[in-house]
């Protein structure tokens, strides 16, 4: 089968990949699409150490191939997403329905691929830039055949991690006040999710302006571009009563960024740092400026229940409530993975999706 592997030095589309059968408890997928993430860039650039040979990919979607042994969930031909958490339901975690803390495969790096007998590894418990995957059964999840499978494809990383920042981590609530840093794949679900929980007003900051537009149709009630602005604290705490905003959430994991969300926070706020920052950063802030309340969150994929929340964004998507069509900015079939890199790279699109080859 084809997929597409980082050798350490380069990306390439290969020809020769081989995967596993299911075990006991695992499905095959035929991958249908895949979303290209910032994530998977970051390993390329060295931003996320990982070790290579690797099979890169991690927000997909497809239909069950085959079912392994001791699977009562899915059946074959089942449209599903996917999800990153190789939870294993038993943990203290677990049971205490935290999945994104357990640790049964946090950090694991397994190598199910071969390549002319070279293992390589996979990426994020997923590797969806692959024609076909073998995941533990928690990790597919049903969705309606409805959804179309390039929307579908982008609930497993960037629409759970940015709702589930909303909903489960900060707890917005109906006229908080909002400050989304970034306006990328994570940043507009960020705005979305807000929108959906009656946050006013819902600010947007990117350098991009043209953003913009996308961002205002999934809710934001202003965009700010801070090389305009000169001061983006100062912007910000201008729009929000001079205070700074109850909620703000930096969605793109850079030192400066991360310092300045800190001072846009109102007394009794929530700074929440969902973007990857590199290894060595250390980001200052003055403690004093805590005392009141403030809280800085870390947040691990939207601090989600994968089996409950993919369920409920098909749900506000069939309703119209969410929006995952207008996330996908373009498809691009499987060989033309370079040209969506550099597209991305270039700030032309908020998401692109691969299509695998006679995907339906």
């Amino acid at each position: 089968m084809r997929g597409i592997v980082f050798d350490g030095k380069a990306l390439a589309l290969i020809d020769d990949l081989e995967g596993p059968d299911p075990g006991p408890g695992e499905v095959e997928v035929a991958i249908q699409a895949s979303g290209v993430c910032h994530s998977d860039l970051s390993v390329v650039n060295g931003t996320i150490a990982f070790p290579t040979p690797v099979v890169l990919g991690h927000e997909g979607a497809g239909i069950v191939a085959r079912v392994g042994p001791a699977v009562a969930n899915l059946a074959v031909g089942d449209h599903v997403a996917l999800v990153t958490l190789g939870q294993c339901g038993a943990c203290p975690a677990c049971d205490a329905g935290r999945p994104t803390l357990c640790r049964e495969t946090f950090g694991k790096r397994p190598t199910p691929f071969r390549v002319r007998g070279k293992p390589h590894h996979n990426f994020a418990n997923l590797s969806t830039f692959a024609e076909r995957i073998v995941v533990k059964a928690n990790q597919a999840i049903r969705i309606p055949k409805s959804v179309p499978f390039a929307s579908a494809a982008l609930i497993g990383c960037g629409v759970l991690t940015g709702t589930g920042a909303v909903f489960h981590r900060a707890k917005v609530q109906p006229g908080d006040s909002v400050v989304v840093i970034g306006a990328g794949g994570i940043g507009l679900n960020v705005v979305q999710a807000a929108r959906i929980a009656g946050a006013h007003p819902i600010l947007v900051l990117d350098t991009n302006r043209d953003k913009e537009a996308l961002a205002r149709r999934m809710g934001a009630t202003d965009f700010v571009d801070p090389r305009a602005e000169g001061d983006a604290v100062a912007a910000v705490k201008a729009r929000t009563g001079g205070w700074g905003a109850n909620h703000v959430f930096e969605c793109v994991g850079a030192k400066r960024l991360m310092e300045d969300a800190i001072k846009m926070a109102d007394w009794g706020g929530n700074v929440v740092l969902i973007g990857v920052a590199p290894p060595e950063t250390k980001v200052e802030f003055e403690p004093l400026g805590l005392l009141l309340d403030v809280s800085i969150m870390g947040c691990r994929y939207g601090t989600s229940q994968p089996q409950r929340d993919v369920t409920r964004i098909c749900e506000l998507y069939l309703a119209g409530r969410l929006e995952l069509d207008a996330l996908v900015s373009k498809r691009y079939p499987l060989a033309d993975f370079e040209r969506l890199v550099e597209d991305m790279e270039a700030g032309k699109i908020a998401r692109g999706v691969l299509e695998m080859p006679g995907a339906a």
